[in-house]
């Protein structure tokens, strides 16, 4: 059984990894959000979201924090009783993605291909017993990872299987998305499926 040291040393040289990584050229200049800041490495949970926010995690260095999505998350986790530190949160892309204008923008699909092995070393890593899927780009990552043919609108809070591992496909909590896809008191609905999850397979 792998112990805590060594998943730390394997996460170490991962960070070690992603810091040297230039293979976007838009996000070669952003900071790069994978570090102890994300979470507990032997948490049961890990939640994928699409990319750090330019005024959130590009900034705090930290995953879905600093900004209004990070206020949503911290309220969702809030509802269901969990604390930062028994979870970990990590992105389709790891560095914050933006346009001409220096707004927030969605990852390219060569950016999500390039960053996917480093989703995929973080998953072996942590070898979470549930995988919670924050968006669209989140469960399309997975995709390159691991074939499914699981759709968000379709399979939003219904436990799935990918790769031998639970699966919760959920809404991301920004606020565009809040405001048009799923709202907060839905969202927090899908929390609670994610709790009944974990209770599953504790």
């Amino acid at each position: 059984m792998e112990t805590r040291q060594s998943k730390m040393n394997d996460f170490e040289n991962l960070i070690s990894k992603v810091k040297e990584c230039k293979a976007c050229e838009r996000m070669c200049s952003r900071k790069k959000v994978l570090s102890e800041n994300n979470g507990n490495i032997c948490s049961k949970v890990l939640f994928i979201a699409e990319a750090p926010g330019r005024l959130g995690a590009d900034c705090t260095g930290v995953p879905l924090s600093g900004d209004q999505t990070g206020k949503n998350f911290d309220c969702l986790l809030e509802h269901i009783g969990w604390k930062r530190n028994e979870i970990f949160i990590t992105n389709s892309v790891l560095c914050n993605p933006q346009d001409k204008d220096g707004n927030n923008a969605h990852p390219r699909c060569r950016e999500l291909k390039n960053c996917n092995e480093y989703l995929r070393r973080t998953i072996e890593i942590i070898n979470p017993e549930v995988i919670v899927t924050l968006g669209a780009y989140a469960l399309k990552a997975l995709n390159i990872i691991e074939k499914h043919e699981y759709k968000l609108k379709e399979h939003v809070a219904k436990k799935q299987t990918w790769n031998n591992k639970c699966l919760l496909p959920l809404y991301h909590m920004s606020p565009i998305s809040i405001n048009i896809f799923r709202s907060i008191d839905k969202q927090k609905a899908d929390f609670d499926a994610v709790f009944r999850s974990i209770n599953t397979y504790s």
